[in-house]
């Protein structure tokens, strides 16, 4: 039971993370990214398990391509048998016979093939416009931490007319920083559930980048975090 990831634990951490958020910061608009990657995870769930299930249409169509191919090559050898049997055939006939087979057998493959392929880059598409999704919000999280500076609390100095609003205190700052973290991991899990519900190269390959810039991102927050700890145990 601890092999893979469980989307509804999952769904059921960010529900829990937004609550955290709201009654600590009633008024932030962290609250309503938080809403956003609520819906973003029970979303992700859904389409991550669609996208590990296989699609009936092009396998169907594939097989059909397959069956159609040994009917053919079953007809074509039975109708252009000589009357006196196969064992009369000539050298000339076996040949022309082999390479009306083999063309054929070769174009009806390549449509199975292609067939197959259909579904393989459908799944692909739809789980790389997912990433991007998770991308983009990690970007979002990123913003709102921006300007959540620990030097700026604790050297203090004069502020400028174009200076944001710092008005948090020493804790709010860093349990504001730490949820900014805790959201940066979960957009990472909800990324891996693509990976093991659908183990294509090039969606493994996005997977990882999503989940090195979650990580990334979050490494600079806990930086931030480091220093507020630091200064704190110097009093």
């Amino acid at each position: 039971m601890f092999r893979e990831l469980d989307a509804a634990k999952i769904i059921t951490t960010v529900e829990r993370l937004r609550g955290r958020i709201r009654e600590r910061f009633p008024d932030a608009n962290l609250g309503r990214v938080a809403d956003d990657l609520v819906e973003l995870a029970r979303s992700h769930a859904e389409r991550s398990a669609a996208i590990g299930r296989p699609a009936l249409g092009p396998r169907v169509a594939s097989m059909a391509l397959i069956a159609v191919a040994l009917i053919a090559l079953v007809l074509l050898f039975w109708s252009a048998r000589p009357e006196t049997g196969f064992g009369s055939w000539a050298i000339s006939e076996i040949v022309a016979t082999l390479e009306t087979a083999l063309s054929m057998a070769f174009f009806l493959g390549a449509g199975a093939v292609f067939a197959l392929s259909l579904e393989q880059r459908s799944r692909r598409r739809r789980c790389l416009e997912a990433l991007h999704e998770v991308r983009s919000m990690a970007h979002i999280v990123d913003m709102h931490q921006l300007t959540k500076d620990p030097d700026r609390l604790l050297r203090g100095g004069g502020k400028t007319r174009s200076s944001p609003e710092r008005g948090l205190s020493r804790f709010e700052l860093s349990r504001y920083l730490d949820y900014c973290s805790e959201m940066l991991a979960l957009m990472g899990k909800l990324a891996a559930l693509y990976g093991q519900r659908f183990p294509d190269s090039v969606a493994l390959a996005a997977i990882d980048e999503v989940e090195d810039l979650t990580t990334s991102l979050s490494r600079k927050i806990w930086q931030k975090i480091m220093i507020l700890g630091e200064t704190e145990e110097a009093k």
